[in-house]
This record gives C-alpha cells, sequence and structure tokens, in this order.
C-alpha cells in the first residue's frame, strides 16, 4: 500500500528520527518536521520536506504526527508542554510516539491526547541507527486500532514488520524485555571474548565458531570484530542500555519475576559506566570486563 502523499508531521530528529522521517519522504508521505535545534529541519527542507514553528503547529498542519524523542522528560516535554502536541491536538486527529520510554510515561500523554478527542499510539522500535536508515526496523505499538490502521502505511515505509500489542503500556514493555535480553546476551558475549582470550585462544575463531553454530546471530556478527579491535562506534549508547536494563528488573519487581541473569548484568552496565564509557556503544561492556582483566594482572605482578 503506497502513502498516496499522505499528509505526516514528525517531531525529532535525532540519529534515529532523521533517518525514518527521510525514508518518508522517499516514499512520497508530505512531511512537516519540527526539531529542537532546526539546523536538522534545513537539511531535509532541501529534500522536501516543510518546516514546523512547534510541536502544536506541526499537530494543527497534518492528520498524523510521529515524534521520536530521546528520552521520557523530552516525550513528555514536547507532549505536555508549552507550544506541545497536547495544545495542536483536536478530534480525529492522532499522534504516534515511537520514542522508548516505560508505560506510565505513554500513558500519561494517552491520557492527555484522548482528553483533548485525539487518537494516541505508543510504537517504540527494536533496531538503532543502521535499520534505521535501511527502513528495517521492527515496530512495536499499543494504544488506538483506529490509528494503528491509519499509520500502516508510514510504518511500512520506515520498517520491516510493525506489531499491535493492545493496550498502551504494551509497547513499551515489549521494547523492555526485548533490550534486556540483548543486553544480557551482549554482556555474556563480552564474558566469553574476555575468557577466551585470557586463556591463549583466539577470539576470532571464537567468532567462526559461533557464527557457524546454533548461537550465530548479526548482532555477534556485527559487533564482534570491532569489539576484539577495541572500537566502539556508537549505534546505541552505553548508559540508554543500562537504563533498559534497570526499567526491566523494576518491572521484574513489581511482577515478583525472578531475573538473575540480567540483575548480573546490569552490574557489568554500571560498572562500564562508572568508567566513563556511558555515551560509547553498548557493546563497550566489553571495555568493563578487560578492564578488570587488566586490573588482576596488575595485583598479581604486584604481590609477585
Amino acid at each position: 500500500m503506497g502513502s498516496d502523499g499522505m499528509d505526516v508531521g514528525f517531531l525529532g530528529l535525532g540519529i534515529m528520527g532523521i533517518a525514518m522521517a527521510r525514508n518518508l519522504l522517499k516514499r512520497g508521505f508530505k512531511v512537516t518536521v519540527w526539531n529542537r535545534s532546526p539546523a536538522k529541519c534545513e537539511e531535509l527542507a532541501k529534500e522536501g520536506a516543510s518546516i514546523g514553528s512547534s510541536p502544536a503547529d506541526v499537530v494543527k498542519k497534518c492528520p498524523i504526527t510521529i515524534a521520536m524523542l530521546a528520552d521520557p522528560s523530552v516525550a513528555l516535554s514536547v507532549a505536555l508542554g508549552p507550544d506541545g502536541v497536547v495544545e495542536g491536538i483536536s478530534p480525529g486527529k492522532g499522534y504516534v510516539d515511537m520514542s522508548t520510554v516505560d508505560s506510565g510515561t505513554s500513558s500519561r500523554i494517552a491520557e492527555a491526547v484522548a482528553a483533548k478527542g485525539g487518537d494516541f499510539l505508543e510504537a517504540p522500535v527494536s533496531g538503532s541507527k543502521q535499520p534505521a536508515e535501511m527502513a528495517t526496523l521492527i515496530i512495536l505499538a499499543a494504544g488506538s486500532k483506529s490509528l494503528f490502521d491509519k499509520v500502516r502505511p508510514a510504518f511500512d515505509a520506515m520498517g520491516k514488520k510493525s506489531f499491535y500489542l493492545n493496550d498502551v503500556g504494551g509497547g513499551a514493555k515489549m521494547k523492555l524485555v526485548v533490550n534486556m535480553i540483548m543486553g544480557s546476551m551482549m554482556a555474556a558475549f563480552s564474558e566469553g571474548l574476555s575468557l577466551a582470550d585470557k586463556a591463549g585462544l583466539s577470539q576470532q575463531t571464537l567468532l567462526e565458531v559461533l557464527e557457524l553454530g546454533a548461537m550465530g546471530n548479526p548482532m555477534f556478527k556485527m559487533k564482534g570484530p570491532s569489539m576484539i579491535d577495541g572500537k566502539y562506534t556508537t549505534a546505541f549508547p552505553l548508559k540508554h542500555q543500562q537504563k533498559d536494563m534497570r526499567l526491566a528488573l523494576a518491572l521484574g519487581d513489581e511482577l515478583a519475576q525472578s531475573m538473575p541473569v540480567a540483575a548480573a548484568a546490569n552490574e557489568t552496565y554500571k560498572k562500564a559506566r562508572s568508567l566513563g564509557l556511558g555515551d560509547q556503544d553498548f557493546s563497550a561492556v566489553h571495555q568493563a570486563l578487560a578492564h578488570e582483566a587488566a586490573n588482576a594482572s596488575d595485583s598479581a605482578k604486584a604481590a609477585a
């Protein structure tokens, strides 16, 4: 199904947002953009986007507005603040928040949108910079089913599959579960690379063995070689991975679900943050383990 020149607003042009808005333009959508720093808007205006003066202005102009913002505090200020989304919402208009936030934040925004007669959908994504650029994101939507049906052509332009997960909160919780598994896997992978190295084995050979077996996966294949080289170019910041581990563990507390593996992985990410690695890619959790190995060998030398 094509876009038929559908009008869409887009708020937030960070690493993810700019790639997603660009894919909408490429697929023939009429896109009106807004960003806190206007330079990114100018870049997309050259590619055919219109520019809105505020979130409220964008919402007034477009039947559906999508947002991709950094965190819960930004999501709340853009939605509920002065000249924000809720100021521009009226009956029949839809707001789709694709930012990764906790379900409490989503619920607050949903209630404010509903109070003005608008439709709301939370739709966090699984995937970082490269999937955003290649339009292969996985979209985890929850909230208004009629808005989900209306915005499907836009989701199809930005991602490879979208799921409808019923009531608001379902998308946010699914995203936390996915990121908790991802973070735990990355921590275990880092431990394995460090152990292989310490045992005098080739880390490169370990990658090949993993790739050929049942544990072969795109994340190990993509991140492994650069981790061996000690390079951690940021696609998903480590501090955000640790925040998602923390939120997932809080959900586990609430539901009395035991999560010993995730809890241990979270400690490793906290250690990495204490070493100043928060802004590096989440694969830099490997450095926290390498640091541990270096410290152990230093103390062994001192003891000798």
